[in-house]
């Protein structure tokens, strides 16, 4: 039972951590304001325009993914993450604080100016609530239509969204556990649906052997309390939590 009471621990520190990081995220100063992203008729410009810039980078995410086996997304990826909250980001903070859209579009520039504040605490997310779908068209588009803290932002976006997603599903499937003595179908599904519902650069991140270890731990669920499942299922919920949190260190 030691590796299953982990688990309440872990749906806890996962929603404490959340939570922290979506209400700091979301400070802004009373004076901080956006006007062009306020008024009615600019914000029909700002979807029109982000409508474009993410039809254009679908059509790029596309012609990538069809190109790219999963281990060379998976490479992009890590780069990509790297660049977006690694050194190399931190080295040239101040160049993509100042980095502007090559644009005269008071949305476009608006957005990204939300995007820099954002990064440094003085804004809110200006993608939050946006698809994973649309959240990786952004993060991993390095045409260089979005500007680096756009993709900055637009990645923390998803990682909270994820980090929600894990915090409800593990605290579910872990009193499911201590009510029943195993867990459901219904819960193995819905973990599979939000694997499978992934963009393919997003789940070209998922370890190797985590879909063969969703259909094990399927086929064990028939009413088994055994050390495998149990194990199983631990090692489950690690693999849900490695990719995100080794970003969310930076």
């Amino acid at each position: 039972m030691n590796s299953i009471n982990q688990l309440g621990s872990t749906a806890q520190q996962a929603q404490v951590s959340d939570q922290s990081t979506i209400n700091h995220s979301g400070e802004s100063t009373p004076s901080q304001a956006y006007s062009a992203l306020d008024t009615p008729t600019s914000t029909t410009t700002q979807v029109s325009s982000l409508s474009i810039q993410l039809s254009d980078a679908a059509a790029r995410a596309a012609e990538r993914d069809a190109s790219t086996s999963r281990h060379g997304l998976a490479a992009f990826a890590e780069s990509t993450i790297h660049e977006l909250f690694g050194e190399s980001y931190t080295r040239n903070k101040a160049a993509h604080d100042a980095e502007v859209p090559a644009s005269d579009d008071p949305q476009r520039l608006a957005q990204a100016q939300q995007a820099t504040d954002f990064t440094n605490g003085k804004a809110s997310n200006p993608f939050k609530g946006m698809s994973r779908d649309q959240l990786a068209l952004i993060t991993y588009d390095d045409s260089g239509s979005f500007t680096v803290n756009e993709r900055r932002a637009a990645l923390r976006e998803a990682d909270d969204q994820e980090n929600q997603w894990r915090a409800k599903v593990v605290a579910k499937m872990t009193a499911e556990y201590h009510r029943t003595g195993k867990i459901s179908a219904e819960s193995y599904q819905e973990v599979r649906d939000h694997s499978n519902s992934l963009p393919a650069i997003e789940k070209a991140q998922l370890p190797e052997g985590y879909e063969v270890q969703q259909q094990t731990l399927t086929q064990l669920e028939n009413g088994t309390d055994s050390t495998q499942f149990k194990d199983e299922l631990q090692s489950l919920v690690d693999r849900m939590t490695l990719a995100v949190d080794r970003r969310r260190q930076n």
